[in-house]
């Protein structure tokens, strides 16, 4: 197995006096989807927020292809192939579908490539064909979440950072958003962290994952393996996998 697309290693974070993550390790090899599991407040996102450059460690590493990245400025992250699809969307509600589409793509300069870029987060999300023109804030929860996934895909990213993709939308659309993160992993071979409150829909879609208390990781494994633990079945996954 050759050198991770992503580790992290000692990764310490503070909120003021807070500390949010103790010296936490990860990795995520190339190709691979690998979830973060744990309850509200567990540093889920804070993991995925420093990850992206948008908090910065008070101890620790980041290494991204084998580059320390912990200093970094998220917009330089971006560039690098860094993308990040954050809790709660955070679209530009008063831009239209295209606008959003469009900054997501402002570190491409290749008009052409875009375009096709474009082409291919629509075949992904067709809800959103036809919407170029609508403004961003009208659509739907699951529409809005297409919007934000695929916002992310416009700078071409090697790595995903996904949080939250599935919450509060209808049962159905989650099937559609899962389907989906399993075709940009398989067919571009884009890299992805996944952070999800549906743990059992994200062992099902994951190759590896870890489980975090309190930040702390207490677990780590195959989602697999994950998925059959008694201590992760009681937890998370309400009672024992089926």
């Amino acid at each position: 197995m050759g050198a991770p697309m992503l580790e992290i290693r000692g990764l310490e974070v503070r909120y003021g006096g807070v500390c949010a993550l103790h010296g936490i390790d990860l990795r995520v090899q190339e190709g691979e989807i690998v979830t973060l599991l744990g309850a509200n407040g567990a540093g889920k996102s804070t993991t995925l927020r420093t990850v992206s450059g948008l908090l910065r460690p008070s101890a620790g590493r980041i290494l991204y292809q084998g580059r320390d990245v912990h200093a970094v400025p998220a917009h330089e992250l971006v560039h690098q192939g860094i993308a990040h699809a954050p809790e709660g969307r955070r679209l530009f509600g008063t831009l239209t579908v295209q606008e959003n589409l469009t900054l997501g793509a402002f570190t491409r300069k290749d008009a052409r490539r875009v375009a096709e870029t474009v082409s291919w987060v629509m075949s992904l999300f067709p809800a959103l064909r036809g919407r170029e023109q609508q403004l961003a804030g009208t659509l739907s929860g699951g529409e809005q979440q297409m919007l934000a996934i695929a916002r992310a895909l416009m700078g071409n990213p090697r790595l995903l950072l996904l949080d939250e993709p599935s919450l509060g939308l209808a049962p159905l659309v989650v099937k559609t958003i899962f389907r989906t993160i399993r075709e940009i992993n398989q067919a571009r071979s884009v890299t992805i962290v996944l952070v999800e409150q549906n743990a059992r829909a994200a062992l099902r879609l994951a190759h590896r994952g870890y489980v975090m208390e309190v930040g702390r990781i207490v677990l780590e494994d195959s989602a697999a393996a994950l998925a059959a633990n008694p201590r992760v079945q009681g937890a998370y996954l309400g009672g024992r996998a089926r």
